[in-house]
């Protein structure tokens, strides 16, 4: 880890691979963010909010995701193609692909990426190695951690979680094993489950039958369905409450450039509400960036399809608007891993994230859950 976070600025694009979009400079793919059918009260329309915002002072900004690119990311990336960033006054937003969640958190609190796509529960572990990661706007509102099965080789539904007592569970080491581990815990199970670390092949173990079920994240079970399996799932968000994929920022860069984080944000959201109300599209423009996407282009959008439609919008999105955050998850995420051991030093949950920088005036904003929600 530490060998990570002596990463240069420089060392890091080279590693990880910059993305610099034709919508940086105000050039479009054709028939994306084109306004879909010209109803100008979408995304894509003009945005006539009438609200005058100070320029960003720093326009030139680099984004780390948490991974490769993928249907995840759909909005910052039509965000970037319909030109948002460049309306709020960015003359560059170079998308870069990260290598996980706890690496864009580092990069961000080392300063090699002003913006980050990170994790609650890894801001939180950053926070607690002496960074200062600080989350400013939270796109996937509830825990993406799921445990799965496929009925072929479990030998009936899984509707349960009592029903995986006397049976083997695999997955990986860290946030996802300890998230599983207390969503066990809570339904009284924990004991009576063989739990094996499956490593990075767990979709695999799991349908070849050497485990009978596996605990991922979401977007794991869309690939494991992907194989034409039938796959029956038990989101541990249902009893943890903890945030997936969230906008990270140095605190010390948000004080010194709020209207940047302002800016980013309102035209993140924008994006978010463009590429929910143009799916497709929305993988046209990350298809558009990385066209090795082209190959797995209908994995992609189901994987958009369930992130939109069930992780982002929430109750505090409708009551506050998008990018919200609420004290309590970050809370019981802190107390979950913590009991676990998680944690390299204790820390306040209530310092890594704030509700400050979300233009709570702004259309797409506030009024998010109204202009996503069917």
């Amino acid at each position: 880890m530490k060998d990570i976070m002596q990463h240069t600025r420089r060392a890091f694009i080279g590693a990880v691979g910059g993305v610099a979009l034709a919508g940086c400079t105000g050039e479009r793919d054709p028939g994306v963010g084109d306004g879909g059918d010209g109803d100008s009260g979408g995304a894509g329309g003009d945005d006539d909010t009438g609200s005058e915002t100070p320029d960003p002072e720093t326009s030139s900004v680099s984004l780390v995701l948490n991974w490769r690119i993928g249907g995840l990311h759909a909005p910052y990336f039509a965000a970037l193609e319909n030109g948002f960033y460049t309306e709020e006054g960015f003359s560059d937003v170079d998308i870069e692909s990260g290598q996980g969640s706890d690496f864009a958190a580092q990069q961000v609190g080392i300063g090699n990426a002003e913006f980050g796509i990170t994790s609650s529960d890894q801001v939180l572990a950053v926070a607690s190695e002496g960074l200062a990661p600080q989350s400013v706007g939270v796109m996937m509102q509830h825990n993406p951690v799921t445990v799965f099965s496929a009925p072929e080789n479990f030998g009936e539904e899984l509707t349960d979680p009592e029903q995986l007592a006397g049976r083997t569970l695999g997955s990986g080491p860290g946030m996802v094993r300890q998230m599983t581990e207390a969503y066990l815990d809570s339904h009284g199970v924990l004991d009576e489950v063989d739990y094996v670390d499956s490593g990075f092949d767990t979709v695999q173990q799991l349908l070849t039958g050497e485990i009978d079920a596996a605990a991922g994240v979401f977007s794991d079970v869309v690939d494991a369905e992907h194989q034409d399996y039938g796959i029956d799932s038990l989101p541990t968000a249902d009893t943890i409450a903890s945030y997936g994929h969230l906008v990270a920022v140095e605190e010390g860069f948000g004080e010194e450039n709020p209207h940047t984080v302002e800016s980013f944000l309102r035209a993140t959201a924008r994006g978010a509400v463009w590429a929910n109300q143009h799916p497709e599209e929305a993988i046209d423009a990350l298809v558009s960036a990385q066209s090795e996407l082209e190959e797995v282009r209908e994995n992609q959008r189901d994987k958009w399809d369930v992130m939109r439609t069930e992780y982002m919008p929430s109750d505090t999105v409708r009551e506050e608007g998008w990018g919200a955050s609420d004290p309590d998850p970050w809370q019981e995420t802190y107390d979950t891993l913590d009991a676990g051991g998680f944690f390299e030093n204790d820390i306040d949950a209530r310092t890594v994230w704030t509700n400050d920088y979300l233009d709570t005036e702004y259309e797409y904003v506030a009024d998010y859950a109204d202009l996503t929600e069917e």
